[in-house]
């Protein structure tokens, strides 16, 4: 059970995954996670940062769509300036919208990553879907409420993961 919740890498944050590294590993897309991910969840628009992140993977041939739970007003204001592809209301970590988004992207499953920031939504989902995972620090610490809930839950798994030695990270 709790194998579901091991990422296949942990980085500090999105910038630590570089396209080089991604292609050497035979992942042509990459499915992300927007809030605590991306940007904070309470941020409207991506930073310059996250603009030019996007459109470096993008030069570099990766496919990048957006899968969120949050809402389409949310998602929609935020992927349209950068003409990202995304899915809304994705109900993670459900297989539906991970299926949809490889079928949107043309892509295998082996030749995809799933990047975010929550065991209980993003990894699991990646996970169980058969994507390689990475899971990156939030870059808020701060969150809405049903990620606050998740996130208490989050804790005990990465302890008891921690006792079994299968992570070595620190929070």
């Amino acid at each position: 059970m709790y194998k579901y919740f091991l990422p296949d890498e942990y980085v500090k944050d999105i910038f630590q995954i570089s396209p080089d590294k991604l292609k050497e590993k035979g992942i042509k897309g990459i499915i992300t996670d927007l809030d605590n991910t991306l940007v904070e969840w309470d941020r409207p628009e991506a930073t310059p940062e996250i603009a030019e992140w996007m459109r470096m993977m993008n030069e570099a041939g990766l496919q990048v769509t957006i899968l969120s739970n949050n809402n389409q007003i949310r998602v929609q204001s935020f992927c349209d300036p950068l003409g990202t592809p995304f899915i809304c209301e994705a109900r993670k970590p459900l297989a539906k919208n991970f299926k949809k988004a490889l079928d949107t992207m043309g892509l295998k499953k082996e030749e995809v990553v799933m990047v975010g920031d929550q065991l209980m939504t993003d990894i699991l989902g990646g996970n169980r879907f058969g994507l390689r995972t990475i899971l990156v620090v939030p870059v808020a610490n701060s969150d809405g409420f049903v990620t606050k809930f998740n996130r208490m839950i989050e804790r005990r798994i990465m302890a008891k993961l921690k006792r079994q030695g299968k992570i070595e990270w620190e929070e």
